[in-house]
Parts: C-alpha cells; sequence; structure tokens
C-alpha cells in the first residue's frame, strides 16, 4: 500500500511490541512464541522520543506494534478526571511512535479503536449499513474517544502506519476483566444494543500477517455484522452457564450509573475481509474461537 516492505528471507522477521503489560501487548507476544516469530517488547515510553529511538537502535526491528495505550481503570470513565494522563499516552505517545518510525522507514501496527461513531440518521441501528474506513469519526461522548479520533485524523497523514479500529474486544480467556463478554457477564444491568465487535483469537494473527505484507492505511478491525448484548448472553448462558440470568436497562437508565456516553456502532468490515476472505462473521467467531472452547453445558 506505498510503503516499502520490511519483512523478507533475506531479513527475517522482529516486532518490536509496545504494551507489555497490557492485554493485546501481552497476547501479541505470546502468538510470536507460538509462531516463532523473533519479538521484543519496548522499555520506553511512548512520550519520550529518545527512548523510542533507543529501542529502535537495540531491537532493529522490522515491524513495530503499539498496543499501548489508556483505556482506563475500571473504565472509560477514569480518563474524564485524568485528561492529561489520557492526552499523554493516547495523542502525544502514539504520534510520537508514528513519526520516530516514519523517520526509520519502519511500518507501526497501531491498535486503535472503532469507539468513535455512533449509530446516525444515515447508519440506522439494524440496518446493516456500517460506518466505512473514510468516514469521519461522529462520536464525541467520552474524553477518550474524543482523543482517539483526534489521533487517528492526525495519522491519516502517516503514510507508514496501519490503523487498526478495535471495538469490544473478546476472546476465549473468559476470566480476563478486559473481555467484553467477562465485562457484561459481570454487570447488575446490561443494555441491549447490536454493535460490531473483535474476536481476539481471530484477529490478532491477522494484524501480524497484515504486518507480514505490509498493510497501512485505516481498517475497520471487526468481524462482519453486529452482535448484541442480549444475544451474547443467551449464547454464554446456552454453552458456559445454564443458571446465568440478567436483567436490561435503557440508555437513559445507563446514563445515571456512567460518567460518559457509551459509543454503539456498526462497522462496515468489508474492506478487512475482501484482503482476508477466511474472516468469520461476529457470531460465527463467537461460537468458534470462544464458546465452543469453553462449552460447559450441553447446547439445546
Amino acid at each position: 500500500m506505498g510503503f516499502p516492505a520490511n519483512g523478507s528471507s533475506e531479513k527475517p522477521l522482529k516486532f518490536l511490541i509496545y504494551g507489555r503489560t497490557g492485554w493485546i501487548g501481552g497476547l501479541l507476544g505470546k502468538l510470536c512464541e507460538s509462531n516463532g516469530i523473533d519479538f521484543e517488547y519496548g522499555s520506553g515510553r511512548l512520550e519520550n522520543r529518545l527512548s523510542l529511538e533507543s529501542d529502535i537502535t537495540s531491537v532493529k526491528p522490522t515491524h513495530v506494534f503499539n498496543a499501548a495505550g489508556v483505556t482506563g481503570r475500571p473504565n472509560v470513565d477514569w480518563c474524564e478526571s485524568h485528561k492529561v494522563e489520557t492526552i499523554r499516552t493516547n495523542v502525544v505517545g502514539t504520534l510520537t511512535l508514528a513519526d520516530v518510525c516514519r523517520d526509520k522507514g519502519l511500518i507501526l501496527i497501531n491498535y486503535a479503536t472503532g469507539c468513535i461513531f455512533e449509530y446516525d440518521a444515515d447508519h440506522p441501528i439494524g440496518s446493516g449499513i456500517g460506518f466505512k474506513e473514510e468516514d469521519t469519526p461522529n462520536f464525541t461522548g467520552s474524553f477518550y474517544s474524543k482523543t482517539k479520533a483526534m489521533v487517528e485524523e492526525l495519522l491519516k497523514n502517516y503514510e507508514n502506519v496501519c490503523t487498526l479500529r478495535v471495538r469490544m474486544p473478546i476472546s476465549s480467556d473468559l476470566a480476563n476483566p478486559r473481555n467484553f463478554i467477562t465485562k457484561i457477564t459481570r454487570y447488575d444491568k446490561v443494555v441491549n444494543i447490536p454493535n460490531s465487535m473483535t474476536i481476539l483469537d481471530e484477529l490478532l494473527p491477522i494484524s501480524i500477517e497484515m504486518a507480514k505484507r505490509n498493510l497501512t492505511g485505516i481498517w475497520n478491525f471487526t468481524n462482519p455484522g453486529v452482535v448484541s448484548h442480549n444475544e451474547i448472553l443467551e449464547m454464554y448462558r446456552d454453552y458456559i452457564d445454564p443458571n446465568f440470568t440478567w436483567k436490561n436497562f435503557n440508555l437513559e437508565e445507563q446514563a445515571k450509573v456512567i460518567v460518559a456516553p457509551r459509543s454503539n456502532n456498526e462497522l462496515d468490515a468489508s474492506k478487512l475481509k475482501k484482503e482476508f476472505p477466511e474472516l468469520l462473521s461476529i457470531k460465527e467467531s463467537l461460537i468458534k474461537n470462544v464458546l465452543e472452547p469453553n462449552k460447559k453445558t450441553a447446547k439445546a
């Protein structure tokens, strides 16, 4: 896509990964190990240019992966009261890493977010009309999303960056508190809205393949289609816990227990599907990669 290839038979792959302590960063390292890909975790701070340059000089990577970022603990509401810290990592840090990589002629695979859109008149809920890669973000309800939309717009100018819009990530590790399924099973009440989501077990290996192909630009990094909270919880009950129950509430009721509004949308994954025709729909991937491996009850 216009940026010279770095990985080749003469120069084997070597990945430099930021986000060692994060969920995606940790999974990436395990994937590299299982695939025999040489990698190291970056030790520099994203906002410290000299420390990034030092990492690149010592590691000599063919590709750089950014899975570092502030999402907030326990959730994005944290960002509302820690705005400078959020900017430092999500904006200053990400831009600095992209800029250093460009100077060094390296592709940066950047795990970003698709929580920068919300259903609107042109993309109504349940219509199957998803937001495309070139669409302008229309959701600024949370400070987290606002910073992510800002940085995505600026990164468009960096021809070495591959921006992956992740949404509501799910993995087969149902004990992980960051897992969207695990989150909603622990809530007192949940809304019920169809959304695009990312099954990490299927999509993280694809991101490594994207690096090998030196793909750049913005990509909606979700499984095709949408799934609602209730559909996920029904499947969870059928496959994992037959005694599981839950209660719903609406957006107005939800607004009373959260600080910042949440993004709900459908992303159009046709660009990714065209590049990777084997990509499963969200419901197929949920069953194959998450629920079947964790199955504890006979499917009715």
